[in-house]
């Protein structure tokens, strides 16, 4: 399907126009329209590829869905959701829906002890379409529910008014359209090794190259549903990887760790002779089964027979090695006659390269034949249904090759089993897959959280959910037995649905293991020991128990507390206690998508000790359409992100919190306005005594949100307690001297500086990175002010490394809030 319809939004009496269009061969000319899943007759509304409805009714609103179909098979669209308002129904309400910030910790808590403020928010639904809105296959100009207008508010704080910009009215506007990337790194599976220089393919179209180190940027096409993408190794060392890449629709860039296989070593064989080849027989396993060729079954391209040497490499993933989840290709789907794209659970993959022995051409091979060991399959039920699969790398779906049908063999002298056997033709470099579809499925609810506060309104958009399915051994759910298929999602503003296989007579017959990241970074997952926390976990008893909730340290403490596992037990709809989350009959996708936060569901959150954020402007750096134009921008271009850190040496007895205030400087609409704050907590040299250091974000200098003036940020940094200055970077000094106006710095527990418009690095002790994911330039950013360096990356501090600037602590600090209250209250010259 290489065009989907669109969601639409229509007043009663307009018309509305959906299309779709799928390719294939032969080319794909009969098509069925489908309202709220029910056909809709092709007499009665003359369609073909498109949709034409005319004077809509309120009872049509719905969602909509196309089916394309030859001889040669079906394929669904995604479903467009169409809304029809009555006549005077505004599709954006002028008021704005609540949406909290947190404030500084000096600020006075209201009168229910929350320190958090409604800023309101738009949200960013499509508006109705206008009358003379052509009805079209295209785009076109698409109209969004958005800010219209804003009103600054002061809020008393420790005897000083904290600026804020509050929503005071919503209106239909241009939809916000920012750039939606996938970034990463490819590596092989076994050492690491970054993949040099590889080709990238989106479909059948080449569109660039991995890097020196194996990072890739892919921007995402418009409308796009399914992102696959092919990483080929043009020294084919690696096999292919085809990966489904999720993206973040709202905008900005999602970090993928992509991993390779390493092709096997190649083995010599007699073209004229009978040869069979083993598939996973290594960690001394049983092998799944072998790949038999018969005498004569090589081909040169031309149909000739090649009856020399042949040089062999079948490389096989086995699932029953866990390690291997993340190498595998696809996401393990494919599409069934009605065209629905479902999933299938493997019993191993294998790709295939035969090469003459002399000149290193290519062979195909005729007809051979998979032969799959029955006893390495331990769900009975999955004899039957198992079949042999290829995947199409261009859709990243498995077509299916054939069925193994049940034959009775030999492996060794004595010993009788029975085999799966199926044949095979390879024609083309493919990869290969023994698997069975299967129908017990189900949705997991995840959501990720900016701190273990787990506050509904601090939820993060934009961060990689990924869950494996295991099967485990009977009566031992945390000791898995093998892999059967796994499934990422991003998280929107209300979390992650994930699917996953399940069962409702054996609880324990499948479990999940489930992980959490953001631009790289590992979230981490609620502990279960020494004691579980149903509040903290997300999930009522005695479902939870029924769960078996487990996170990976469970028994082992120097495990990673960034995984958990749980048993996928399908809810039973007679058991109150089951149908509120976090497991959702396949059927149920809606009700788990639009589940309150308050309804069970299982957390990730984010590691931040003392670390905080205030923007002038709120803004939710997962969310880019929540992005605002306006001159107290912190971000002053939505489409791409640069994050300015300066690194703070302190030498103290311990720890110390250090704030960036940040002002206008030079611009005469934002001079001495605030920006933002930002809050951190110096970080201990493992190497040094008594010293520490901060990476300290601050506004970066540059053009405000309209692109015509260029302002200098007044930043000020402070540390906590009774500090002064020390000493500051001569070759900062020197720039900031040489690029007037110059900041004064009579106050000596503070550094005040107009910052650099320029990038400067880390001999200045200042850090800058530009990217489309303001996290990712963050955490980029952070990683090289803590190595000091301009390329490092780095969890350790090293205080005295690229430094900027350095305060002697000789007392213990004051408590936080006191030392604000000085702060906010000081003049504006200090």
């Amino acid at each position: 399907m290489v065009l989907h319809p669109l969601a639409k939004v229509r007043v009663a009496g307009q018309e509305v126009t959906f299309c779709c269009k799928a390719s294939g061969t032969p080319v794909p000319k009969k098509y069925h329209w489908y309202h709220n899943g029910t056909l809709l007759e092709r007499k009665v509304h003359r369609y073909g590829s498109r949709l034409v409805l005319r004077g809509l009714a309120p009872e049509q609103a719905g969602t909509y869905h196309c089916k394309a179909s030859t001889e040669a098979g079906a394929i669904r669209s995604a479903p467009a959701q169409l809304t029809v308002l009555a006549q005077g129904q505004q599709s954006c309400k002028p008021e704005p829906e609540p949406s909290l910030v947190e404030l500084p910790s000096e600020c006075p808590q209201d009168a229910t002890g929350s320190r958090y403020y409604n800023v309101g928010r738009c949200p960013p639904a499509p508006c109705a379409g206008s009358p003379a809105e052509q009805s079209g296959c295209g785009a076109g100009a698409r109209h969004c529910c958005g800010v219209r207008r804003m009103e600054m508010r002061e809020i008393p704080c420790a005897g000083s008014l904290l600026p804020v910009k509050v929503v005071a009215e919503c209106g239909c506007g241009p939809c916000a359209q920012p750039r939606v990337l996938v970034q990463g790194r490819v590596t092989a599976a076994d050492t690491g090794e970054p993949l040099r220089f590889g080709q990238i393919f989106l479909g059948g179209r080449k569109v660039g190259f991995t890097g020196y180190k194996g990072s890739f940027t892919i921007e995402v096409p418009p409308d796009t549903q399914r992102l696959v993408v092919r990483f080929v190794d043009r020294q084919q060392r690696f096999v292919d990887a085809v990966k489904v890449l999720p993206f973040n629709r709202h905008g900005g860039a999602v970090y993928q760790e992509v991993k390779m296989l390493r092709k096997k070593e190649p083995v010599d064989l007699d073209g004229s002779r009978s040869n069979a080849i083993p598939l996973g027989e290594a960690s001394g396993r049983e092998p799944v089964g072998e790949l038999v060729l018969p005498a004569g079954a090589f081909l040169r391209p031309s149909g000739e027979v090649f009856r020399g040497t042949v040089k062999a490499s079948v490389t096989f993933l086995d699932p029953r090695d866990m390690t291997t989840a993340n190498a595998a290709s696809s996401d393990l789907s494919f599409a069934d006659a009605e065209g629905e794209i479902v999933p299938l659970r493997t019993y191993g993959m294998f790709a295939v390269d035969f090469r003459e022995g002399e000149s290193g051409a290519v062979l195909q091979a005729g007809p051979v034949k998979v032969r799959m060991d029955a006893g390495q399959v331990w769900m009975p039920e999955h004899l039957p249904k198992m079949k042999l699969w290829s995947l199409n790398p261009e859709t990243g779906l498995w077509e299916e090759e054939g069925v193994l049908r049940p034959a009775r063999g030999s492996r060794g002298r004595r010993e009788e089993r029975t085999f799966l056997v199926g044949n095979l033709e390879i024609r083309e470099r493919r990869l290969f897959n023994l698997d069975v579809p299967e129908d017990r499925r189900c949705f997991v609810k995840v959501r990720a959280y900016s701190n273990e506060k787990f506050n509904p309104y601090e939820q993060l958009e934009g961060v990689v959910i990924s869950l494996i399915n295991l099967e485990p051994q009977p009566g031992y759910p945390a000791n898995p037995r093998a892999w059967g298929r796994f499934d990422s999602v991003v998280t929107g503003p209300n979390g992650a649905c994930l699917p996953a296989f399940c069962d409702g007579q054996r609880p324990d017959a499948y479990s999940a293991y489930v992980t959490a990241t953001l631009g790289g970074e590992e979230l981490e997952a609620v502990a279960s020991s020494p004691k579980l926390n149903p509040n903290a976990v997300g999930v009522s008893q005695p479902y939870l128990g029924k769960l078996g909730y487990r996170r990976l340290d469970h028994d082992d403490p120097n495990l990673k507390k960034t995984a958990f596992q749980i048993n996928v037990a399908k809810p039973d709809p007679n058991n109150v206690d089951e149908t509120n989350g976090p497991i959702y009959p396949y059927r149920s996708l809606e009700e788990c998508e639009e589940a309150p936060v308050s309804a069970n569901h299982l957390r990730f959150y984010r590691v931040e000790v003392d670390k905080y954020e205030y923007n002038v402007v709120p803004f939710k750096e997962s969310d880019l359409t929540s992005w605002t134009g306006d001159y107290l921008s912190w971000w002053p271009n939505p489409q791409e992100f640069r994050a300015c850190f300066i690194k703070v040496q302190i030498e103290g007895p311990q720890e110390y919190m250090v704030r960036s205030r940040n002002v206008g400087g030079s611009h005469p609409r934002t001079r001495g306005q605030l920006y933002g704050l930002r809050d951190t907590r110096s970080v201990q040299d493992m190497l040094l005594e008594n010293t520490s250091g901060a990476c300290v974000e601050f506004k970066c200098s540059g053009m405000l949100f309209d692109q015509s003036l260029v302002d200098r940020t007044l930043v000020s940094i402070i540390p906590q307690g009774s500090c002064r200055r020390t000493a500051v970077n001569s070759l900062l000094r020197e720039y900031l001297s040489r690029h007037p106006p110059v900041a004064e710095n009579n106050h000596t527990a503070a550094f005040t500086m107009l910052a650099p418009v320029d990038p400067l690095g880390h001999n200045y002790g200042i850090y800058t990175v530009t990217d489309q994911n303001p996290r990712l330039a963050k955490e980029i950013a952070i990683g090289r002010c803590f190595d000091g360096t301009s390329d490092g990356f780095s969890r350790e501090m090293k205080a005295d490394a690229g430094t900027a600037v350095t305060f002697t602590c000789q007392e213990r600090p004051a408590g936080r809030e006191s030392f604000f209250q000085r702060l906010l209250t000081a003049p504006a010259e200090a």
